[in-house]
């Protein structure tokens, strides 16, 4: 899938036999993140790649969930929020003024920290955005493919009508990622989806992120180092100084293949935080 352009639409996704960076799924050049007046991340530059796992690592107030956000333009939606620097999704700057931002978010899906399930069945949580988006295949396939993907149809397929709130905290969870893969995107952002989870549920997300991998570029933000170690093949480790107003400015301290940051990190820093030395 690449951007293409459209004279009346702008830049919209379609289908194409020719891939822009069939490698690399975002790439981010010398890009700043304000909330206002303010710098919040200062120049980033990386290079995620597709269908791998990519962590992002670092203390509370680094930044990850703020770069995080920006890879489906979820930060517009925060009032005197902006990115300066360019981010391209298969090779176009989803920044561009013509790019769709609600067909963006419909490619790069989000599972977000806390799980969120509607307040709707098991089924309609499923068929509920698959509808808003305009699917008109069979609903029943496509409720029961998505709850296979998120591994979680053996143990709902005979209580689809009972609520999604019904469901244990990591049932929960898998639902939503079931919601995101449903409505068919290419990247799935995960922000913290395991800490509100006990270890047999952190476990079998961790699980179906790598079978999801086969499928889907997966970004995920984890205070769990143990965690990034585990499921990630990218690493980026985000470190943050004071700011001239007293408050923190993250900043990207070193990104490469996951057993180099963690094994033979280039940065002191790096070395330290994976070490427990901080953070």
């Amino acid at each position: 899938m690449v951007y293409q352009v459209s004279p009346d639409q702008g830049l919209s996704l379609m289908q194409s036999n020719t891939m822009i960076g069939t490698d690399l799924t975002f790439r981010v050049e010398r890009a700043n993140y304000y909330y206002g007046p303010v710098l919040a991340v200062k120049d980033v530059f990386l290079e995620v790649p597709e269908r791998k796992i990519t962590a992002f690592i670092g203390p509370s107030g680094c930044g990850k969930s703020t770069v995080l956000r920006c890879f489906n333009r979820l930060n517009d939606l925060i009032p005197g929020a902006r990115v300066e620097g360019k981010i391209s999704f298969r090779g176009t700057n989803i920044y561009d003024s013509r790019v769709d931002a609600t067909e963006l978010r419909r490619r790069v899906g989000m599972v977000f920290q806390k799980s969120n399930p509607f307040p709707k069945s098991i089924y309609e949580n499923i068929a509920f955005g698959a509808r808003i988006n305009g699917y008109k295949g069979n609903m029943d396939d496509l409720v029961e493919r998505a709850l296979r993907g998120a591994a979680l149809w053996d143990e709902v397929k005979d209580k689809l009508k009972a609520s999604g709130l019904s469901l244990s905290g990591g049932q929960q969870q898998r639902l939503c990622i079931a919601r995101a893969i449903a409505i068919e995107p290419e990247v799935l952002l995960m922000d913290e989806p395991c800490s509100a989870l006990d270890p047999i549920s952190t476990l079998q997300i961790e699980d179906l992120m790598q079978e999801l991998k086969t499928n889907y570029t997966i970004i995920i933000v984890t205070h769990n180092m143990q965690q990034a170690a585990r499921v990630s093949d990218m690493t980026a480790f985000f470190n943050a100084q004071q700011n001239d107003k007293g408050g923190k400015q993250g900043y990207l301290v070193e990104y490469a293949p996951t057993e180099t940051i963690f094994n033979h990190p280039a940065q002191q820093a790096t070395k330290d935080y994976v070490s427990g030395r901080f953070g």
